[in-house]
């Protein structure tokens, strides 16, 4: 199903991606706009489906869709959802390129960034087209769906880009505590993570003319399948096999990013912890680190938390009671998200 869905749905959202951005190619911002075709991983070196990304926001909102519009089979093209559905992509871009600046990461996916070729005041223009582009896209539901729900989803879509901004700050303000507790995770990832997941299936049962109750059933399946997600890439970047999920193992305890199994160890002020407040974390040592972590019950703490919220995702994907092949396909999308490896 999942291979069906994509040879499907991906070829009409990468389309629509290119049409929009299609705006800012115009003699005057050629090299802006190549800038743009760059990032979104269509131009430069190694070019392609890599660089691209698994483009999993918008196939999420358009199964959410079809799933409670009526529509049974993937064969549907799902075209008057296809802007919103480029929205997502497009302010999940936006955050990415911003948080690279924040982050000073000179790589994503495997390329380097556009901060890094092109320098940090030109990065940032690229990352504000990509979030006013994300917003024309969605005034294009004008006339296709009621305008009610066009204000909805456009209210869902604005208080989104603030909780990302809240997840952002959250993220980088923490970076200078020592004295964070677990309860502090939480609402930097709802922010940073969940909150645009939640935003995809929201807008998708919308758009899908879904009931109150199912709206909700839709909004916390993102909400949960956001942080598990974040948990578990939590775990990958300690413990995760770099072979088989495309995660550097070192990166997260060099960073000093207070991620959840880190969090985990500095409440049990241990060896780790003592460790952690000492200096910052050379990779020589990430390996003896994290086998410490793991003896302290970090390991266990954190897969266990990520199944949790995998299971609260699943339960509440069962009560939305998604219909037809774009239904099967969002429980299988769901279970492959999170089985990572590790």
């Amino acid at each position: 199903m999942i291979a069906a869905l994509t040879n499907l749905l991906l070829p009409s959202i990468e389309s629509e991606l290119k049409r929009q951005i299609s705006r800012l190619d115009q003699p005057l911002t050629k090299d802006f706009y190549e800038m743009l075709t760059y990032h979104m991983g269509w131009t430069g070196e190694d070019a392609g489906q890599e660089a691209q990304g698994k483009r999993i926001r918008p196939l999420l909102l358009l199964l959410t869709c079809a799933s409670t519009s009526g529509i049974t089979t993937l064969d549907h093209p799902l075209g008057t959802a296809l802007p919103a559905a480029a929205c997502i992509e497009l302010i999940h871009n936006f955050s990415l390129v911003h948080d690279d600046i924040q982050d000073r990461s000179e790589t994503r996916r495997g390329r380097p960034t556009v901060w890094r070729k092109w320098g940090e005041a030109q990065a940032i223009n690229v990352g504000d087209a990509l979030f006013v582009l994300a917003h024309l896209a969605l005034g294009e539901l004008e006339g296709i769906f009621p305008p009610e729900v066009i204000l909805k989803g456009s209210g869902v879509i604005h208080n989104t880009c603030l909780d990302l901004t809240r997840g952002q700050y959250l993220d980088i303000a923490y970076e200078m505590q020592s004295d964070l507790t677990i309860e502090s995770y939480w609402p930097m990832i709802a922010g940073k993570t969940a909150a645009l997941l939640s935003a995809c299936t929201h807008i998708g049962a919308l758009l899908g003319n879904a009931d109150e109750d199912l709206l909700t059933a839709y909004k916390d399946f993102g909400h949960y399948l956001g942080l598990a997600f974040q948990i578990q890439d939590d775990f990958l970047g300690i413990w995760g096999d770099v072979m088989l999920s495309g995660k550097s193992n070192k990166s997260d305890l060099t960073s000093g990013k207070k991620s959840l199994p880190v969090l985990y160890g500095l409440s049990r002020k241990g060896a780790f912890a003592q460790r952690w407040m000492q200096a910052k974390i050379t990779p020589a040592e990430v390996p003896v680190l994290a086998e410490q972590l793991a003896r302290e019950g970090a390991k266990t703490f954190t897969q266990e938390t990520a199944d949790q919220m995998m299971n609260l995702a699943t339960r509440s994907l069962r009560l939305a009671d998604p219909q037809g092949e774009a239904g099967e396909a969002l429980f299988e999308l769901t279970h492959k998200l999170l089985g990572r490896g590790s």
